[in-house]
């Protein structure tokens, strides 16, 4: 009846990660950081593994001398969030 959850995207701060990437092309870390009100380093952790899933690419850079992380969801990552939101509905249904 109930379908499995992604246990990847069901952390609170990778959802929310994910959520935000679904409807942006791409996000600065910082920007990020401050939707998601997360430290810096939690949100680094959250980030490598949503990278690992291979849900989010990851550029690094230099901008003005200074370090800039680029997040960009994947192919992989778009059709694991609306699988994820499939399951999550049948949750949520009264049959």
């Amino acid at each position: 009846m109930f379908k499995d959850l992604d246990p990847i995207l069901h952390s609170q701060l990778r959802l929310a990660v994910m959520s935000l990437l679904i409807s942006v092309k791409e996000a600065e870390f910082t920007f990020i950081r401050e939707k998601t009100n997360s430290t810096a380093g939690n949100l680094s952790v959250q980030i490598q593994k949503l990278k690992d899933a291979g849900y989010i690419d990851v550029t690094k850079q230099f901008k003005d001398n200074y370090p800039q992380t680029i997040c960009k969801i994947t192919r992989e990552g778009v059709a694991a969030f609306e699988n994820y939101v499939i399951s999550l509905q049948s949750y949520l249904k009264k049959d």
